[in-house]
């Protein structure tokens, strides 16, 4: 049987393996072995690494998609007319620098879907690829980014989180991979300043040690040295010039008003300040986009803040020689419903929606995938979420094959198994 089953063909083989994993293992586990061998060496796929560095904008609230990145025509169609653009697509008419200035730079993904249509559960998902559990965190992929290839900076953070809480983004992995909360950019890193000499911190600081030496000596514990690490990292931050990369006021005014004095303007402009100063995996969240009333007043405001801030931020990176090792995502839990409902606004809906991608191995001018002429389901190449975070984990450099176990011995990867899009990588 064994000569016989080798001198079969490769789609032999599938097809035999497919019968006997259908007699004795059932159907869910094969296409996972059989992906894994497709896809055993990751590295070799198109632009693996190239992105040295991750800007994750995430819109918080469900962005519609058929409002910016997916314009429609006819019953569906938004407030706003669509913009051609030179790349040869349309974007939704409230992002007209990014359509005149920056369509060549976008991978626009049309056909992302989600099953999750609530907000807390939904925004987790994007963040970690995951989906909310009780039992467990996943990490976000700046978590997953210094789990697999060590800190980014030696006094710097490898992941900050701009404009919300970090919501346990290090998840199973050590606290000291804990994102970085700055919850306004314009105040920066709180408690940045020292309250009192250093000879006196320095004091007081030696007195805590002492008193917590017995409890670190009776309690061997991998998060009890974690946070003794991470008051370590603080430190050593606050007794560098590296403190200065969480100051805008040391941007000069005219550009800061490039980005809009707003906080998603300005933390995008934080964002480039960190990147460009070593900090690996920056998220920066903007609110507002749960637009159940009124759309054309709400994407009036939201469209006007994200077009800015992303132009601006692309075009400082490009002047500035990161853009081609800097991947901006950007990137909602989910889009709005194609059917204005009687409020004058669009409804959650996961079932179709759209992400961005720019910069690093991003291949520009590329509209991956789409949804029907309604903007209601994806009619071509189905994107997961799954698929969305082991295609910006690749990017960076993780090896979204690679089993990391967590502390209660559970096998996870980057993506949760997903696939890399091939098609918008370079």
């Amino acid at each position: 049987m064994n000569a016989s089953l080798r001198s079969l063909d490769s789609l032999s083989r599938r097809q035999f393996a497919e019968r006997v994993a259908k007699a004795t293992l059932g159907v869910t586990l094969l296409p996972h072995v059989l992906k894994g061998q497709a896809a055993a060496d990751p590295k070799s796929l198109p632009g693996f690494g190239k992105a040295k560095r991750v800007i994750w904008l995430q819109m918080i609230g469900g962005m519609s998609h058929i409002d910016t990145l997916d314009p429609k025509t006819g019953a569906t169609k938004g407030p706003s007319d669509p913009i051609a653009t030179k790349a040869g697509y349309q974007l939704g008419g409230y992002l007209p620098t990014l359509a005149k200035d920056h369509s060549e730079k976008l991978a626009i993904i049309r056909s992302m879907t989600s099953k999750t249509g609530v907000h807390a559960s939904g925004q987790y998902l994007m963040r970690t690829g995951y989906e909310q559990r009780g039992t467990i965190k996943h990490p976000v992929l700046g978590a997953w980014a210094q789990e697999l290839l060590g800190k980014s900076s030696a006094s710097l953070p490898s992941t900050v989180c701009v404009g919300r809480a970090p919501e346990s983004g290090n998840g199973f992995f050590s606290a000291a991979f804990s994102p970085l909360p700055i919850h306004d950019p314009e105040a920066g890193l709180q408690y940045a300043e020292f309250g009192a000499p250093k000879e006196i911190i320095n004091k007081r600081l030696a007195l805590l040690n002492e008193v917590d030496a017995g409890f670190r000596a009776k309690f061997h514990d991998t998060n009890l040295k974690a946070y003794t690490d991470f008051y370590d990292d603080t430190l050593k931050l606050l007794s560098t010039e590296d403190l200065n990369a969480f100051r805008l006021t040391e941007e000069d005014s005219a550009a800061r008003e490039i980005y809009g004095m707003n906080k998603f303007g300005q933390g995008c402009m934080l964002a480039r300040r960190l990147v460009e100063r070593g900090v690996r995996f920056v998220e920066v969240a903007q609110g507002g986009w749960d637009m159940h009333n009124d759309i054309a007043d709400g994407m009036e405001d939201n469209g006007s803040l994200l077009d800015k801030g992303l132009s601006a931020l692309l075009s400082d990176l490009q002047s500035r020689g990161l853009l081609e090792t800097t991947m901006v995502v950007l990137c909602s839990e989910f889009g709005r419903t194609p059917k204005i409902n009687s409020r004058n606004g669009r409804d959650h809906h996961p079932k179709v929606f759209s992400t961005l991608l720019a910069g690093g191995p991003a291949k520009g001018g590329t509209i991956y995938g789409a949804s029907d002429a309604e903007g209601n389901a994806p009619a071509d190449k189905q994107v997961t979420i799954q698929d969305f975070h082991s295609t910006v984990g690749h990017a960076l450099g993780l090896d979204v094959n690679q089993i990391v176990m967590s502390p209660s011995n559970r096998p996870f990867t980057v993506g949760d198994k997903g696939t890399i899009i091939q098609e918008v990588l370079a």
